[in-house]
Order: structure tokens, then sequence, then C-alpha cells
């Protein structure tokens, strides 16, 4: 078979933990967790030493970000006012690891979707914000749990990792170094996250996505073309995370809280909606598309204002939830596989023809768009 070097998306898939976390449940167990603080430590804060902690609501979560719930992959452990981390019992180093399980199972859905038999793959990128380890790769443990006989690396660019996994993957496809890749972004989230910080314990949830990029020689009849990609970085220290294997040259800050998630959210909001708008706006110009056009808008899902205001600047308008779909409230902030849990849960609807948008953006900041349109 002649290949064309077109990209295209054969399939997505897509892994969902099975346990949730209410915004009511996340806030009775913060406010446990503060009013043992404050009485465990109400010398210190009688004595002007200690800050005492403020409790949180329902209201004041919703009203900052749109989050109602979030998936988990271990929900008692994080709600344990004592603990307020996810556990479970470590595997050993020939046991399939966590990461990369639910990774296989978003993988092996979109396979499925698309008709495709692993051995047909030629590569896995996995594509997330936190790994599980160093090395060896979560990718080749991806690849060898599926027997795909071909080859696997990481990539980390945060909320972007995805979007940044598929522009990598379709570069393969147009310089015909491969046929078939698979974009894996595995986000347990929860781990990263400090659960003890009012500002940002209610943001992420778990779960685990998978995008089929294929030459369109070899796609399935239903399938998506990859109009045009676009990857943006400027470097910011407004979303961060400092956890690292050389955290242990300096052991007397092991466990300060900058080595979980932390971001300066105003900050972030106003810096990124603008300079993601233009972007946006400025590559669909440079493919011929009119932004106003455009059918529907996969956004990254960390913030439903920052998605309103984007929508806005591209469509001219306010956008609808048929324009702009979330999943926001059900699922928060997922990291990369945001973008990509929109567009596979809100996608079979749109007929021949139709153009839309995948984009993600965040920490770096990093920032990516993938125009496509489905095929006839």
């Amino acid at each position: 078979m002649e290949l064309t070097h077109r990209p295209v998306i054969s399939s997505t898939g897509l892994f969902t933990p099975s346990e949730t976390i209410s915004n009511a449940e996340l806030v009775e167990s913060f406010n446990n967790y503060v009013e043992l603080f404050n009485t465990r430590n109400a010398d210190a804060i009688s004595a002007g030493e200690v800050e005492a902690l403020a409790p949180s609501s329902v209201e004041f979560i919703e009203k900052a970000s749109g989050i109602k719930a979030r998936h988990v992959m271990a929900k008692d452990p994080i709600l344990d006012p004592e603990t307020m981390e996810p556990r479970w019992p470590e595997r050993g180093n020939d046991e399939l690891s966590i990461l990369a399980e639910i990774g296989v199972l978003a993988a092996r859905q979109a396979l499925e979707k698309a008709g495709r038999d692993a051995k047909d793959v030629d590569a896995v990128l996995c594509a997330a914000s936190n790994m599980q380890r160093p090395y060896p790769a979560m990718a080749i443990e991806i690849q060898q749990a599926l027997g795909i006989d071909g080859f696997g690396f990481d990539m980390n660019v945060a909320c972007s990792s995805a979007t940044f996994g598929i522009q990598t993957a379709a570069d393969y496809i147009r310089a015909g170094n491969a046929r078939s890749v698979l974009v894996v972004s595995p986000e347990i989230t929860s781990g990263h996250l400090n659960w003890r910080d009012r500002d940002s314990h209610f943001i992420f949830g778990d779960v685990a996505t998978a995008v089929l990029v294929e030459d369109a020689a070899i796609a399935p009849a239903e399938h998506w073309d990859i109009l045009g990609t676009k990857l943006k970085t400027v470097f910011s220290n407004n979303i961060r995370n400092n956890f690292g294997f050389l955290n242990r040259a300096s052991p007397e800050t092991e466990g300060t809280p900058d080595k979980l998630f932390v971001q300066e959210g105003r900050k972030v909001f106003k810096e990124v909606v603008p300079m993601v708008a233009q972007m946006i706006i400025d590559e669909a110009d440079r493919l011929g598309i009119e932004p106003e056009g455009l059918r529907r808008l996969w956004l990254h899902q960390a913030n439903a204002g920052m998605n309103r205001l984007i929508a806005h600047r591209v469509l001219g308008h306010e956008a609808n939830d048929d324009e702009s779909p979330t999943v926001l409230d059900t699922y928060g902030n997922t990291s990369s596989a945001g973008s990509i849990i929109a567009f596979h849960l809100n996608s079979e609807d749109l007929k021949a023809g139709d153009t839309g948008l995948i984009c993600s953006f965040g920490a770096g900041y990093s920032a990516g768009t993938v125009f496509v349109r489905k095929a006839a």
C-alpha cells in the first residue's frame, strides 16, 4: 500500500477511574483537616508563630474553577484528614506499573475502535505531566504490554503533552518514518496535588487517554484529517513543580510544598488567555480557516472562565456548550488528557466536512493546537 504521508486521527481511547470525589466530600475532608491543624497548633497560632488555616466551601470551588467532581485512583486515603494523599501497594519490577496499566487500557480502546491490531503500530509516545519514574520509559513499558514491535519514548510538556505528542506523531507520518503511532496520556495527577492547599486541592483528577495517529492510507473510513498543528512555549514560573531526583542534594527542603503542584492562578489566567487565543487565530489564518467558522472547540479543561474567554475571542461570540463542550465539571483538570477527553466524548455527532480544534495550554507556558476536519 502506497502511503500518503498525510496524518489523520483514526481513533481515541479513554480510561476513567471508577471512584469519584464530589466537591461536598472534598470540602468536608479539607475542613476536617483545617480543624485538626488549628486545634493542634492552637498555642502557636495564638502566639502569632503559625497562621491559622481557613476552611473551604463548595461555592468557592465552583466559582473559582467550574469543577464539581473528579475521578481518582484512590479515594479513601485522599479524603482521610490524616493522610490526604493517594495510597496503593508498591508493585514489583516484574509487574505492570499502575501508570502503564491505565495507559494500556486507554490504548486498547483506541486500537479496538479503529480496528487496528497492535502489530500494525510503529511507535508509542507516552505524553503526560507526571511520569511514574525516570526510566525505563513508561512508553516502552506500554509498548511491551501491548505487543508492539517498534519504539517508544516519554515526553513531558505538562498540560500540553498530548497535543505536542500528536504533532510529533503527525511529523513521523509526514516524514514517512511511521504509519501508525499511539499517543498515550496516563495522568495520575492526584499524586502531585497538594490536597492540603485551599487554593488548589480541588483542581486535578485522574484519567488516561490515547490518540491513534496514522497515515490516511491505512486509516478507517471514519477519521479526522489533521489540517495543521502548531506548538508554542514561553518560560514561566507561574505553574511549577520542583519534585525531582536532585531534591536529595538538599534534603532539608525535600518535603516543602514546592515539591508538589504550585501556581499563581491569577497571573496564569491573565497571561495565558490572550497568548492562546492569538495563537489559535494566527494559526487558523495560516491554514486559511475562518476562526468563527470552527464547528467545535475542544479546549484544555483547566478552568471554565479561561475557556469561556478564549472561545469568545476565537469565535467572536459567547460559545455555547455545543461549540465548546466541557468535561471539567465532572473530570476536573486532568492535565494533558483534558482536551482529548472533550474530543473523545464530544465528536461523533459532527458531520463530514466539519472543522474543529483540539487545543491545550498550561505549565511552561506551553500551548498546542491541532486543527482537524471530519473525513467525508
